[in-house]
């Protein structure tokens, strides 16, 4: 590979094998995006050599293996997007205690993740967090110079994110943009709070892991978080008052959780759907039609209406079966002699086996009774 390399963008093609181990000591890569290819195997080693790496993207590949933990000391990293992919296993690095300070979009989303998410060296992503001294008059976004001392040459970085549920492509990352999503992965144990320090973060997606305890109430902190996203958890407890905080959340979801009590009352949380509340057996108030201070319903019963509707049937074809078969007994019995005579036979031959002595005083009492009938 090329020393004086600085943006490799091979994104979007359809490339196999692996991605070569060959990066040199002198590395001046910047931007690496093999974002929608086929590339297996693992991150190679000698990428940490880059030092000036900013934008890693692999992401929506078949690459495997543990979290690379080998890049924990490119200090200049942006954006680590590795969504999509096969990686599996814990995403702690030990002794990370440098970390990646401004590091501002990281995403994990739809690997084989697991574990307790406290990262040691997750309390240094200073990019997180906002600067009251931060001039908001000289934004930037990330780019690379193609030319010294020529501004207007230059490669504009480009990376797609989902925020709000959708997939959003960013033509320009700004440094300000901020995001976690290890969304679809199998991620358990508290959220924990080092994330209520994250108070520059734009999106959080937690969703479809298994994260429990309850909502932490330090949410109510993060004044500039847009979206938040915890759905298909095992949280418990009360959604905390603290997240009507939250005046620019324009997309919340915490469905399919373990949440009860009431839905905190405020403009802001009242405004969204329905959907982001649901299957949560035990919450109430509005957006959702059950109104607190009834019972709630029972978790994985059905419902009373249709309780009752099996037990009636369950009832009327034991009724209705009972009916027909005596009615198949009697009504022969009754209206057809051939049939009595025959049936009668039957039992009594039957009472003559099973009570011999019995069946003795029946035949002396027929002989008795056609004795009286010849007196007669």
């Amino acid at each position: 590979m090329n020393v004086s390399l600085g943006v490799l963008n091979l994104g979007g093609n359809n490339l196999s094998g692996i991605i070569s181990d060959t990066f040199p000591e002198s590395c001046k890569l910047q931007t690496l995006d093999l974002n929608q290819n086929r590339l297996g195997g693992k991150v190679p080693k000698s990428l940490g050599n880059c030092k000036m790496l900013e934008v890693l993207d692999i992401g929506t590949n078949q690459i495997n293996g543990n979290f690379p933990c080998h890049l924990k000391n490119i200090a200049t990293l942006h954006v680590l997007i590795l969504r999509s992919n096969k990686f599996n296993g814990h995403i702690d690095c030990p002794g990370n205690n440098s970390g990646w300070p401004l590091l501002q979009i990281f995403d994990l989303a739809s690997n084989n993740f697991s574990g307790k998410l406290h990262l040691s060296g997750l309390g240094t992503w200073e990019a997180m967090r906002s600067n009251q001294d931060k001039n908001q008059s000289k934004l930037k976004h990330l780019m690379f110079d193609l030319l010294e001392d020529e501004d207007q040459y230059y490669y504009q970085d480009e990376i797609t994110v989902t925020i709000k549920g959708n997939e959003l492509e960013l033509v320009k990352i700004l440094t300000v943009f901020t995001s976690i999503d290890i969304s679809c992965n199998n991620f358990e144990g508290p959220i924990p709070e080092v994330i209520g320090k994250f108070n520059a973060l734009y999106a959080l997606n937690f969703s479809h892991n298994a994260f429990t305890g309850s909502i932490p109430s330090f949410f109510g902190k993060l004044q500039h978080l847009e979206s938040l996203d915890l759905s298909s958890n095992s949280l418990r407890g009360e959604i905390p008052l603290q997240l009507a905080n939250l005046n620019f959340l324009s997309f919340l979801n915490v469905s399919n959780n373990k949440l009860v009590g009431p839905i905190p009352t405020s403009t802001q949380l009242q405004s969204f759907s329905e959907a982001s509340f649901e299957n949560n057996t035990g919450l109430c108030g509005s957006p959702l039609k059950t109104k607190c201070g009834s019972s709630p319903p029972k978790e994985d019963s059905p419902s009373d209406s249709e309780t009752g509707s099996i037990i009636q049937w369950n009832h009327l074809s034991a009724e209705i079966g009972f009916i027909f078969g005596l009615g198949i007994i009697i009504v022969p019995l009754i209206y057809w002699k051939r049939w009595r005579i025959w049936y009668f036979e039957r039992v009594d031959r039957a009472l003559s086996r099973l009570f011999p002595r019995l069946g003795r005083e029946t035949k002396k009492h027929g002989r008795k009774a056609k004795q009286n009938q010849r007196r007669t």
